[in-house]
């Protein structure tokens, strides 16, 4: 034993870190694999296409005449 910290304990947070790690890389891989196909549905003309809102969703902006709030 040296400076506090016993082997097992120490064993024990490598162990975790290694599982965190482990975790992250595959969701990171899982990510990327759903950009590059949502990239490649992009590029072939398929996928979600861009709209016009409808005609009463407008966002944020100044409020004029009758629709204004009254202090």
């Amino acid at each position: 034993m040296g400076y506090g910290t016993s082997l097992a304990g120490a064993g024990g947070a490598a162990l975790g870190l290694a599982a965190v790690t482990g975790v992250c890389r595959v969701l990171l891989q899982q990510s990327e694999r759903g950009a590059a196909r949502a990239r490649a549905q992009r590029s072939a003309g398929g996928g979600a296409r861009r709209r016009r809102p409808a005609s009463g969703a407008h966002r944020g902006g100044r409020r004029t005449g009758s629709g204004a709030p009254v202090d």
